[in-house]
This record gives structure tokens, sequence and C-alpha cells, in this order.
């Protein structure tokens, strides 16, 4: 009824237009006529117009419903609401240095990482870096580029958008690589890594299980992995990532109707959809492994925070990851991380992880 009453003054109007035409133009039969056909026109064209415009607003209004109500399955299908931070911890040395050698050494050569490293011609300085440092260090390293680059090797994902990219990244490692490695760290180029540490850190895991790993945070209701700071997927969530990356209603290839999200947003969204949850790395004391920030920035503030503890309070002894460092810190880390040593000091790591065959690493 509101409606009908909303326009109702418009018409209204317009017949009496119509009334006082037909007084002043009595002497003339013709002009009454056309101008009550007009004004009737007039009418007919406000009341079809705004039928018009309900139907648009109507539609977005279903549309939005649509969308949020689509979110809203999400939390609820997947459980997001009772959903609390997952920390998972890194093995214990101790309990390490108690196992055989052997036991190690066994031990150590069931984990094979594939690194997914995502590049852009116009980080070339960043490229060459990587290529030259850590990734020396990877079971298998594979550069990722959104366009055929002639200076390095690296596999064209044909495409400006970071979402598609990191599906058609994750897409062409399961197909390529699924029965060579059972660990898949997608890294940008800004990031260092320290493999080994990686390594250590996913001894006690089980690739068979759907692990996504990293540094994890919280966006409303969405937890979900910083790729800054670099993602792991066990073999079994690449897997279930696979699967579902064909299904457009659970992880469409554009992300959200009304709005985009961040592909680390979209992927944690997709792996939600087959169950899998983000698990933040931590170290037994409780400290990041997979940081997003570099170590410059990450000592400063541990000297406002922890004036008297920096070392302490600044990183993990067994981080894995620090993002934001030049090309030029990357070397400068390597020889940190792999070449300064101590003359005369003895390391007792509880495993050893062995350098890619014919590699050229530190």
């Amino acid at each position: 009824m509101s409606r009908r009453r909303d326009h109702r003054p418009v018409a209204a109007k317009l017949l009496q237009r119509i009334g006082r035409g037909k007084t002043m133009q009595g002497k003339d039969t013709e002009r009454p006529g056309l101008l009550r056909i007009r004004l009737e026109a007039e009418a007919k064209m406000i009341k079809e117009g705004s039928s018009f415009m309900k139907g648009v607003i109507l539609g977005g209004i279903v549309c939005l419903v649509f969308t949020l109500f689509n979110n809203t399955k999400i939390s609820g299908e997947l459980g997001l609401r009772s959903h609390e931070h997952r920390h998972l911890k890194a093995p214990d040395k101790e309990e390490l240095l108690k196992l055989p050698e052997t036991k190690r050494m066994e031990l150590s050569l069931t984990i094979r990482v594939l690194c997914l490293i995502m590049v852009t011609p116009k980080e070339i300085g960043y490229w060459a870096s990587v290529v030259e440092t850590w990734s020396k260090h990877c079971d298998k390293a594979v550069f990722y580029s959104p366009e055929t680059i002639k200076v390095f090797e690296s596999v064209s994902l044909a495409t400006e958008d970071q979402w598609i990219q990191t599906r058609r990244a994750f897409q062409h490692a399961y197909e390529n690589f699924k029965d060579e490695y059972n660990w898949f760290f997608l890294a940008k180029s800004s990031t260092f890594a320290i493999i080994e540490n990686l390594k250590f850190f996913l001894l006690n895991k089980d690739p068979e299980q759907p692990f996504y790993i990293g540094h994890s945070v919280k966006s409303g209701e969405l937890e979900y992995v910083e790729f800054s700071s670099g993602v792991v997927l066990s073999i079994e969530a690449l897997e279930r990532l696979y699967r579902v990356l064909d299904d457009p209603m659970k992880c469409p290839e554009k992300g959200s109707l009304l709005w985009k999200m961040s592909e680390e947003k979209e992927l944690a969204v997709c792996l939600k959809y087959t169950g899998i949850v983000a698990d933040n790395a931590e170290d037994n004391e409780g400290k990041e492994l997979f940081n997003s920030k570099n170590i410059n920035t990450l000592v400063v503030e541990a000297m406002s925070n922890h004036p008297s503890e920096v070392v302490e309070g600044c990183c993990s002894d067994v981080a894995i990851t620090f993002h934001g460092h030049s090309p030029n810190h990357m070397h400068v880390l390597m020889y940190g991380v792999y070449r300064l040593r101590p003359y005369g000091h003895i390391f007792n790591d509880a495993l050893i992880f062995m350098p890619p065959l014919n590699s050229d690493n530190d």
C-alpha cells in the first residue's frame, strides 16, 4: 500500500491538469483530447519507470542478501565462529637428541619441500637474490611469474591478478610434483627463508594430514596465513585445494561478488570449504617462526619492549622466514646463517638436512 501512495500525488496532479485543460479550452474540441492523451501517457511512463526502478533496487538487495548469506554459510558450515586460534609447536630438541643418529637421518630424508616462489619482472633484483641465495636449499624451487621472462627460468601464469596467479601456481605444483614432494612452501620474492629450520619444524608433522601453516592472523571471522611471511601446505591440504579449485561456488576464480579480497584471504576461504583452518607456527617458547617483518624491525621492537633482553625478545633461534629485506641484505643473511662460524665450536644439532643432490648451495 505504501508504494501506491507514493505515486498517487503525481497521477492526481496530472488528472487535475486534464480537468483544467477541458474547462479552459472548452471552445477547442481537439486540443483537450490531445492533451489528455499526452498526460495519460506521461502518467503511464512515470508508473512504468517507477516499477523499473523498484526492480533494479530489489535486484540489488537480493544480490546483497545472497552474498551476505553465502559468506555466513561459509562460517556456519565450517564452524568459524567456534574456531579458536591454533598454535603448532616445533619439535623438542632434547627429545630428538635421544634418537639414534640413523633414525634422525631417516626422519630428515622423509621431508621433501617444493618451494613455489612468486616473482614479477618489476622486482628483478629480488628475483636474482632469491635465485642466488636461499632457494638453493629447497629440494626444488619453481619460480612463477605473471608473464614470460627470458632473464630467468620461470612458469608463466599469464595473468596480473594475484589470486588467479596463486591458484594457477598451486595447480601447476600439484599436477607436476604431487608424487615427488610432500610439503609445498609458497613465498614472495621479498621473503627470506631458512629451509633447514622449516624442515626441522615439519619433522613431527604428518604430510598426509591437512596442514595450512604460517603466520596466521584474523580478519573478522576469517583466519588466514599472511603471504608475506610464507605459506606451507601439506600434500593432503594441496590435494583438497586442487579438488575445490574447480568448484565455482566454493572457490571462484574471480573471488567475492561485491568486493575483492586479497589472495591470502581467498586461499583461506577455499581451504575452509575443505575443512582446513590456519595454523600459527611457533617454537617451544611461543615465538613466531614465520615473520612478516625484517630482522631490523624486529630488533628495534625488541629494544623498545624488552630493552634488557633484546636477543631473547627479538626472534626465535629456529625462525623460518623474514620479510622485507633488500636483495643485498639477503646475501648478508646468507653469510650470517650459513657461513659465519666461531672456530673450534662444535654444533650438536639433532639431525642433518643434506642439500639437494648436485645443488650449488652454501
